[in-house]
């Protein structure tokens, strides 16, 4: 695991967050509190970008609102608060929380209403790999393979902490945006879109498993 060591104080933690995130234990135990304890906001009152208090403190989370939390948790238990942006089209971009292992390996957390775009064990050499892992499973309504760019390098929340971005009460559209606008890397060659098929629909149907 690579670490980074900073004042826990200067992140602005209450007692029970940091009890809360500890006790997650794991990437594994992050992604089990993303998949069971938060609700999927389909965001019925229109868009929000949460910080990681205030998704525990309203119980929903979309992908960016999970990304944040899993950056957060992950930050307590010795990882850098880390992000990686997927970019499609004719569909809805996602975040991934990274964590890497001692070894270099790269793996993911991320909260989705698809069973394919979350959890990935840090097996993956770089980050092009971890990412083409999503690549099957990243599909619309049409049954297209949407995934086309990823974040060209990992996107260090700490860029952030002047703003609290871990305890914010008000929305981080700042950092939304950033990780947009960041420098991104084809995931398919020139033409590569005109060789893809349409999901089958078994594998259609097998993504939406627990969609809520």
């Amino acid at each position: 695991m690579t670490s980074i060591r900073l004042p826990v104080s200067s992140w602005g933690l209450s007692r029970a967050e940091l009890r809360l995130y500890r006790s997650m234990g794991t990437p594994a135990g992050v992604q089990r509190f993303l998949d069971d304890q938060l609700r999927y906001d389909l965001e019925p009152d229109g868009p929000r970008c949460r910080s990681p208090r205030m998704t525990l403190a309203d119980g929903v989370a979309h992908c960016m609102g999970g990304a944040l939390l899993g950056a957060a948790a992950l930050r307590v238990l010795g990882h850098k608060p880390l992000l990686l942006h997927l970019k499609p089209v004719r569909d809805d971009s996602h975040a991934l929380a990274l964590f890497r292992w001692k070894d270099g390996s790269w793996g993911a957390v991320a909260k989705s209403n698809y069973a394919g775009l979350r959890y990935r064990e840090p097996v993956y050499r770089t980050l092009r790999e971890l990412v083409m892992s999503y690549f099957e499973q990243y599909y619309n309504a049409a049954g297209e393979r949407t995934l086309r760019a990823y974040s060209a390098r990992p996107f260090d929340l700490a860029r952030f902490d002047r703003i609290g971005w871990m305890i914010s009460e008000e929305p981080l559209w700042a950092i939304s945006s950033a990780l947009v606008a960041a420098s991104h890397t084809r995931v398919l060659p020139p033409g590569g879109e005109r060789r893809l098929s349409r999901l089958d629909e078994r594998s259609y149907r097998a993504g939406q498993v627990g969609m809520r």
